[in-house]
């Protein structure tokens, strides 16, 4: 299925066919209510062009602008906001019933630069064998990794046994707002008294 864009949902100058529109001139004054002929006539003479810009509303609303320009504007901010998009992954770390002690320090600094990044980290243990009896050892290291990383991650999903696979998920703690509780609760104290 094809999807329509946004410019094409756009109607500008001849396209626009309804018989009564409320213009708004370039320096965004209200012209008032009009024929389509007299706002694009009044278009032409400013040297610009006429873009319906609320098709829904009645009657619909158009703006008479440079439609180039408005279009390079539009796509300029369109380009900033997803430069400033950061979507959240998921990174994996992987930990065994006898991890000795370094390992499990290399794993956990790894799970810090992921937390870092904005990243969620999913923990995972994998029983091996006779390992399936003995879950409780599993609990105990995933408790232990949680708490390692206590001070910037919170639990998101508590560990959990899932087939062969104990799973537990963190994500990074939000940003504290510390100064501006500190702010509110020192002007209710002030109140107060």
């Amino acid at each position: 299925m094809l999807g329509i864009s946004k410019e094409q949902q756009v109607l500008i100058n001849e396209e626009i066919r309804s018989p009564q529109l409320r213009v708004i001139g370039a320096d965004g004054a209200q012209l008032g209510i009009m024929s389509s002929d007299e706002a694009l006539r009044i278009a032409d003479e400013a040297q610009l062009d006429l873009v319906m810009i609320a098709p829904q509303a009645t009657p619909p609303v158009c703006k008479v602008m440079d439609y180039g320009k408005y279009r390079f504007e539009q796509q300029k901010r369109e380009k900033e906001a997803k430069k400033n998009q950061h979507t959240v992954e998921i990174k994996e770390i992987r930990l065994s019933l006898n991890i000795d002690t370094h390992d499990f320090e290399t794993k956990a600094g790894h799970a810090r630069k992921f937390l870092k990044g904005g990243d969620k980290v999913k923990v995972s243990i994998r029983f091996r064998g006779r390992e399936m009896g003995h879950p409780e050892h599993g609990l105990e290291i995933m408790k232990r990794f949680s708490e390692a990383l206590a001070e910037m991650a919170v639990v998101e999903k508590p560990a959990k046994l899932e087939g062969r696979n104990m799973l537990m998920f963190l994500a990074a703690k939000p940003a504290p707002k510390a100064s501006s509780k500190k702010q509110s609760n020192a002007d209710s104290s002030a109140k107060t008294e």
